[in-house]
């Protein structure tokens, strides 16, 4: 397994290591040691999400906060779509800024998201199930976020159909400095 920081501090990119032959792929999704001593902490994941999401369906910028704040790992099972992530870390060197990186099926990649990040993607395929790996339990009242369509993030999200499909509750989020009032 390569495991890479992105230009986001404390943001990682985990490329697993493929052993193919004539009866499919067999490969290491995740594995505890190799990637606390790639990230430099350790991280004990808590709970396990799945969403299955339909082309064109944009869901973010989610992240929670306070006492309840999750670092996430993520992968797509099936599928293709764009994943991106906002360091929304007041004291950090890349606050901010985005990444953004194409996870899917055929790719295997995974990313790991650190607390105080936000995280969406956009399904590009015709369906995408995708998979979060969370150290902190859920909280609803910890829910909060960034528009994803932020004219100061100026994010491309490349989507596949002439209009996102997006929730309520995701129109609503705030701006990236409304956020920060």
């Amino acid at each position: 397994m390569k495991i890479t920081e992105t230009s986001l501090k404390g943001c990682f990119v985990l490329q697993p290591r493929l052993f193919e032959d004539e009866r499919g792929v067999f490969f290491e999704s995740y594995q505890q040691k190799k990637f606390e001593n790639a990230v430099g902490e350790q991280i004990n994941f808590v709970q396990d999400n799945i969403s299955v999401s339909k082309k064109g369906v944009l869901r973010g910028l989610h992240l929670q906060t306070g006492i309840h704040a999750q670092a996430k790992l993520v992968q797509v099972v099936h599928g293709e779509v764009l994943d991106v992530i906002v360091d929304l870390r007041k004291d950090s060197t890349t606050f901010g800024k985005h990444y953004k990186l194409k996870l899917s099926s055929a790719n295997r990649t995974a990313i790991f998201i650190p607390k105080g990040m936000a995280h969406g993607f956009v399904t590009l395929s015709e369906e995408a199930t995708f998979m979060y790996k969370c150290d902190a339990f859920y909280n609803s009242a910890s829910e909060s976020g960034v528009i994803y369509n932020d004219e100061d993030l100026q994010i491309d999200w490349q989507c596949p159909v002439a209009s996102p499909i997006i929730s309520e509750k995701d129109e609503q989020l705030p701006t990236f400095k409304e956020f920060f009032k």
